[in-house]
C-alpha cells in the first residue's frame, strides 16, 4: 500500500430539512388547523480514529465528503427523518489542519476510537403548526431549514510508535529495522533509499513497541533539504529516539551533530526525547577502530555509546534492551501523546507539501 500522510479534503455536513406546509382536514372536523411538522436535521460531520490504519492514501482519489440533508416534514404533525452521519474514519496519530495561513491544529485524534463532532448538520425548518398563534390561526409559512457547515481541511498523519530511528542517509536504519522486525524496508548501497516512513514491532524480552524508520536527514532538512523535513513530524510522538551513526563515515562526531542540530531547528520538543546512540555498521572495522570511533562519538554526543552491526546482529540486543528501558521511564514521566483534554503548547506551524 503507498504511504501517504497529507491530504486535502473538503467536508459539508447535510442541510436541514424543509418544515411543512399543511392543514388538518378530517371527517365532521369543522376547524381543522395548521399540522405541518418540522423538517429534520441535517447529517453531521465525524472524524473517528480507527486501528488497522497508517496511511492517508484514500484521500487521494475522494476529496469531498457530504453528509445527508435531513427530509422535509409532512402533515399530520410528523417530524422529517434526520440525514444520517458521515463518519469519515482516519488513522490514529491523524490531524485536522484549518486550510489558512496559520494552519493551526483543530482536531488531534491520538487514541483508538476517538469521535470528533466536526461539522455539526444544520436544523431543520419549522412546519406552519408552529406558527399557529391566537390570531394567526391559518399560517402558510414555513421554514426551509438550515444549512449545514462547510470547509475545507488538511489531513496530517503523524505516526505513533514508541521509538524513533534518527541518522543521516545511508547509516544502516532500514538494515536495522528489518533486523529487528518483520518490517520489509528496502535497502540499497546508496543514499535516499528509504522514501517514505516504514513501522515494524518489536518483541524483545517478552515486551513488544513500535519502531519508525524516517527517511534520512541531511544538513538543513528542517528548512526543506532533502526529503527527510516533511517526514519528522512522524518522530514528535516518539517516546525515545534511536540515533544511528555510519562507523564507516569521515567524522561520526560532525555526522552526529548535523542531525542533532536539525532536530532542535525543528523544534516541537525532539532535543527533550530520550536517546540511544549506536554506532552502526561496525562489522566493517576492527576492535581497535571501532574503540576509537566510539570514543570520539561518545566525546560528541556526551552519551553513551553502544556498537552494533544491523547486518550480523552484533550488539543489536543491548540497543533493544537500552530502547525498552528508555520507553519504560519515558512512560512513568511525560506522555508520547498529550491527551486531547490537556492544553498542548502553541503548534509549530506547517505548510503542507505539493
Amino acid at each position: 500500500m503507498h504511504f501517504l500522510d497529507q491530504a486535502k479534503i473538503y467536508v459539508r455536513s447535510g442541510h436541514g430539512g424543509p418544515g411543512s406546509v399543511s392543514f388538518r382536514r378530517e371527517k365532521f372536523i369543522e376547524y381543522g388547523g395548521p399540522d405541518g411538522g418540522d423538517g429534520g436535521k441535517g447529517g453531521d460531520i465525524i472524524f473517528e480514529a480507527v486501528p488497522g490504519l497508517n496511511t492517508l492514501i484514500d484521500f487521494r482519489y475522494t476529496q469531498h465528503f457530504r453528509a445527508q440533508r435531513g427530509k422535509g416534514g409532512s402533515g399530520s404533525n410528523k417530524t422529517g427523518a434526520g440525514g444520517d452521519d458521515l463518519v469519515i474514519k482516519l488513522p490514529v496519530g491523524t490531524q485536522i489542519l484549518a486550510d489558512d495561513e496559520e494552519r493551526s491544529v483543530l482536531v488531534d485524534l491520538t487514541k483508538v476510537g476517538q469521535r470528533v463532532v466536526f461539522l455539526r448538520g444544520g436544523d431543520g425548518g419549522r412546519g406552519n403548526a408552529s406558527y399557529k398563534t391566537s390570531t394567526n390561526r391559518a399560517p402558510r409559512q414555513h421554514g426551509t431549514g438550515w444549512p449545514g457547515e462547510e470547509a475545507w481541511v488538511w489531513l496530517r498523519l503523524k505516526l505513533l510508535a514508541d521509538a524513533g530511528l534518527v541518522g543521516l542517509p545511508n547509516a544502516g536504519k532500514s538494515t536495522f529495522i528489518n533486523a529487528v522486525t518483520n518490517a520489509k524496508a528496502k535497502v540499497g548501497e546508496y543514499a535516499f533509499t528509504t522514501t517514505r516512513p516504514q513501522l515494524g514491532v518489536v518483541s524483545h524480552k517478552g515486551r513488544e513497541f513500535v519502531i519508525a524508520d524516517i527517511p534520512g536527514l541531511i544538513e538543513g532538512a528542517a528548512d526543506g533539504a532533502g526529503i527527510g523535513d516533511r517526514f519528522l513530524g512522524h518522530i514528535e510522538r516518539c517516546r525515545v529516539l534511536l540515533h544511528l551513526v555510519d562507523a564507516n563515515g569521515e567524522d561520526v562526531g560532525e555526522a552526529y551533530r548535523v542531525v542533532r542540530e536539525e532536530l532542535e531547528a525543528y523544534g516541537a520538543g525532539l532535543m527533550e526525547k530520550p536517546q540511544v546512540i549506536a554506532l552502526n555498521k561496525t562489522d566493517l572495522l576492527d576492535e581497535e577502530l571501532i574503540a576509537a570511533m566510539a570514543a570520539e562519538l561518545r566525546e560528541a554526543s556526551g552519551a553513551e555509546v553502544l556498537p552494533i552491526s544491523g547486518a550480523t546482529g552484533a550488539g543489536v540486543q543491548a540497543v533493544l534492551d537500552k530502547l525498552i528501558e528508555a520507553i519504560g521511564s519515558a512512560d512513568s514521566s511525560l506522555p508520547a501523546v498529550a491527551q486531547p483534554d490537556e492544553e498542548d503548547d502553541e503548534p509549530r506551524q506547517w505548510s503542507p507539501l505539493a
